[in-house]
């Protein structure tokens, strides 16, 4: 049987992924309350990371040891992958020796030739295309904070970058509506939004995009590989910072979310975060019971969240 991959939020059915942030919680009170609970003992988790991580490393690394397991970092410098080694003969060497990837890297391309070879499950850590373990901690917080999110309004405002189309994503899988406010020439992949049909509406104006949206979503302007372009696209994006007086034009219980890290008096305003409608701490946090549940769901262990 062919291993099965994480890629993109579309290689679960939309039961599977609410399967697994609500998994997520259930991993997360397990923890809160000092439970011990190791289904992936004795597993391996290979991570190659070609983009620096905070976040991404720690919830990887700190899941597969809390679940009973090992991880083992590795960067392209460190193996023969920085040398030339073809992808899929990197693939079927690490999966015959490791139990589960995770790959955090530019092109998506390199993500999907990976999994082409490897006969262990593979995760798309982040690419330039997406970012699907981000939304399954979004989509965990929301959860918790404010319940299911199907038929509700989200806005995201900026970039249309890689959180960009997996907010798309998400929008067809937990079927809610997404307003898209960014400069035009920045609008996310036009295969995604095609693939979205009349769940996602494209603005130029952020008041538009966020009024009654029960969740707001930002991100950095400039994308790690994008710095030549930071003094262009700061000017351009300057009407498209998230603060307080934007935020009260949302609906009155809105969330607000930013992946992080975060530029405060760019995208964000300097006192956004500390507002009572942010829940950036929680959804970083979430980053770790969300992977945790999804590592569990894609190596074998018999479980199956319903």
């Amino acid at each position: 049987m062919s291993a099965r991959h994480f890629l993109s939020l579309m290689d679960c059915t939309p039961d599977e992924l609410v399967g697994i942030i609500r998994r997520g919680v259930e991993l997360k009170d397990l923890r809160n309350r000092g439970v011990l609970f190791e289904p992936l003992k004795g597993r391996v988790l290979g991570m190659i990371f070609e983009k620096s991580s905070t976040r991404t490393r720690l919830s990887f690394e700190a899941g597969m040891i809390q679940l009973g397991g090992q991880a083992i970092f590795l960067s392209p410098r460190d193996t023969q992958l920085g040398r030339g080694e073809p992808i899929g003969d990197c693939a079927v060497v690490m999966s015959s020796m490791l139990d589960v990837m995770m790959i955090r890297t530019y092109a998506h391309s390199n993500i999907t030739e990976f999994a082409a070879s490897s006969r262990v499950p593979v995760i798309n850590g982040l690419s330039d295309d997406l970012h699907p373990c981000q939304l399954l901690a979004d989509m965990q917080t929301f959860l918790e904070r404010r319940g299911s999110i199907k038929g509700r309004t989200v806005a995201w405002i900026g970039d249309g970058n890689n959180m960009c189309n997996s907010y798309i994503e998400a929008a067809i899988q937990f079927d809610f509506q997404l307003r898209v406010a960014c400069p035009e020439g920045f609008e996310p992949n036009p295969r995604f939004v095609a693939l979205a049909g009349d769940r996602v509406q494209i603005f130029r104006d952020p008041k538009e995009a966020v009024r009654g949206a029960h969740l707001v979503s930002t991100d950095v302007w400039t994308s790690m590989g994008q710095e030549e372009e930071t003094a262009r696209r700061l000017k351009l994006f300057a009407p498209y910072q998230v603060n307080r007086e934007l935020l009260d034009l949302a609906a009155s219980d809105v969330l607000f979310m930013h992946c992080l890290p975060a530029h405060r008096g760019e995208e964000i305003s300097l006192d956004v975060l500390d507002d009572p409608r942010a829940v950036a701490w929680d959804q970083a946090e979430n980053r770790l019971h969300a992977q945790k549940a999804l590592l569990e769901f894609l190596v074998e262990t018999g479980y199956h969240p319903a």
